[in-house]
């Protein structure tokens, strides 16, 4: 978690691996592209004011998890929609590994969803906690987050 110097690994919180999506392969920048445009079809439709992106691969081995989390704090960040595209072809819900959103702090039942390929999910990332339960095999997806420019003077943001 964290970026940069701020990054720490907390096994407790979270046990999957995770490759950052530079777009130096063809299909990654694919993936980039499509996330552009829809950048831009959320800031003329929604007005969102979204200013880059940002997204990972997101291995799952069986038995890894996510804890219950934010992808940002209300207020304090510039993330503002968090999207995650699955790439698990022929999963079941035997499998289990699903994403699970909850309405606030105080929901303990939420909305599951399968990670089966071609399953896309955007949500609000201050306003949604969500958590990746374990798999019992192998779980793919792609997190991203769209963020506003939170820049100032004394520090440029996003970190470049």
């Amino acid at each position: 978690m964290g970026r940069g110097a701020n990054f720490k690994h907390n096994p407790f919180v979270r046990s999957d691996s995770i490759c950052w999506i530079t777009g130096e392969q063809p299909v990654c920048q694919s993936w980039l592209n499509w996330s552009a445009a829809l950048q831009q079809y959320l800031n003329q439709r929604l007005l969102l004011g979204l200013f880059s992106f940002e997204s990972h691969f997101a291995c799952y081995q069986p038995g890894d998890f996510y804890r219950r989390h934010y992808d940002a704090f209300r207020g304090g960040s510039n993330r503002v929609l968090s999207l995650v595209a699955y790439l698990n072809p022929g999963w079941s819900t035997d499998d289990a590994g699903e994403l699970v959103l909850y309405s606030d702090d105080q929901d303990h039942v939420g909305t599951r969803v399968v990670p089966l390929l071609g399953t896309v999910v955007v949500f609000l990332s201050e306003a949604f906690p969500h958590e990746v339960l374990a798999a019992s095999r192998e779980r793919w997806s792609i997190a991203g987050w769209y963020r506003r420019n939170a820049s100032t003077a004394q520090q440029i943001d996003p970190p470049r």
